[in-house]
């Protein structure tokens, strides 16, 4: 019971590492509150309450001010106050600097980027007022190191860590804590739709078996020779969420199985 009692707000909870995330945490004693711009965060919540656990769900989309600001009151409301925040929320985002569609560009950095911090401005005052808090935000390990192919997905990633460390130097005097997650490849839908694209012809997508290729072919460059579960990326973000973290903050903490220094 590592978040006995906590409220956690998790976005992009409805699939991959975000309901993962949220399982996990609702298992560990926390009270957590779902968000998604689906009716998929809902469904998580419902999974969590089944298992005889606490949480809720509410329909966000994180580009939307005004969402994220419901999103922070729906746990005010429900909970009475914000411990950790998760901004997991994501889209993927295939394509070259040179052949990149602007419209793709600007989607992905305002899900990716964006998003990150209109939910950080939402849930900060409270967690200043009360002196207490974790934000962890998802990077990834393309935001670490170039990567042939997701320009859009690198640079809002690779700014994500910037605005982690940034937030980190105001909020620490107020004893509120901001950490990113900077995963390598794991089994998500994002990364399944990522590569399907990347080894499609045409901006188009692939068909399974090429696309588990390209998968297999990936994990060859991994150290460890294989990608990670969402169990171990979680396990990271839980010690961050978690009390044992408490004098840690403005770190980037890779999960990789050790490609970026391969």
């Amino acid at each position: 019971m590592r978040l006995d009692g906590k409220v956690v707000v998790i976005t992009g909870a409805g699939s991959g590492i975000g309901r993962a995330s949220a399982e996990r945490f609702a298992a560990e004693g926390a009270k957590v509150v779902c968000a998604d711009i689906r009716g998929t965060a809902e469904d998580t919540a419902a999974a969590i309450v089944a298992a005889g656990h606490e949480a809720t769900g509410v329909t966000t989309d994180v580009r939307s001010q005004a969402d994220t600001e419901r999103m922070a009151a729906h746990a005010l409301d429900r909970y009475g106050r914000i411990d950790v925040l998760y901004a997991n929320a994501g889209v993927p985002g295939v394509g070259s600097t040179a052949e990149c569609d602007p419209e793709l560009w600007d989607q992905v950095l305002a899900v990716n980027l964006t998003g990150v911090w209109l939910s950080m401005r939402a849930v900060l005052p409270r967690m200043i007022e009360q002196r207490s808090g974790s934000i962890i935000t998802q990077s990834s390990t393309a935001g670490v190191i170039g990567i042939r192919g997701i320009a859009p997905y690198t640079a809002a990633k690779s700014a994500v860590i910037g605005l982690t460390k940034a937030t980190a130097v105001e909020v620490g005097p107020h004893n509120v804590r901001v950490n990113a997650v900077a995963p390598g490849t794991s089994p998500t839908p994002l990364v399944t739709e990522s590569f399907s694209t990347m080894v499609g012809s045409g901006g188009r997508r692939a068909d399974e078996a090429r696309t588990t290729l390209a998968l297999e072919r990936e994990q060859q460059r991994y150290p460890m020779r294989r990608f990670g579960t969402l169990d171990e990326i979680v396990s990271v973000a839980l010690f961050l969420a978690s009390d044992e973290s408490s004098w840690v903050t403005g770190g980037v903490h890779v999960v990789d199985g050790g490609m970026t220094v391969s």
